[in-house]
This record gives C-alpha cells, structure tokens and sequence, in this order.
C-alpha cells in the first residue's frame, strides 16, 4: 500500500500544481470576451494544466536504479 501511494505522490503534487497554476492564469489573465476555449471556464483551465503537470510529472520523474545502470555499463 505504501508503494502504490509512493508511486502517485509525485504526479498528484504536479497536477495540483497544475491545476493551481491554471486557476491563476485564469484569474490572472483570462479570456473576456469568451473566445479562447481553454481559459473560458475555471474549471477547463484548471483541468488542461493539471492534466499538462500529471504529464509533466512524467517526463521529469524518469528514475533509474539498479537494472538501468547495469544496461549503461554493458
């Protein structure tokens, strides 16, 4: 259990990073006139940012261990 939690940590900390970076970006700056389709709603811009830190998380989160450092060496 403690694994499987260990293994989400890191990802739902960037995606409510995410998701607050996009609340501020729509308090922020915003679409006035309705126009743009991701900043027209809070909740719209809050998912694509969080949903673009869940990705992120990925990307950054790439660890190697023991398996990997002996592939290199090889």
């Amino acid at each position: 259990m403690e694994e499987a939690l260990k293994k989400w940590k890191r990802p739902a900390l960037f995606a409510l990073a995410g998701a607050l970076a996009g609340l501020a970006y729509y308090c922020l700056v915003g679409c006035s006139t309705g126009g743009c389709l991701i900043t027209t709603s809070p909740f719209v811009t809050m998912a694509y940012m969080g949903i673009a830190g869940w990705l992120l998380s990925g990307m950054l989160g790439m660890d190697c261990d023991e398996r990997c450092k002996k592939q290199r060496i090889k």
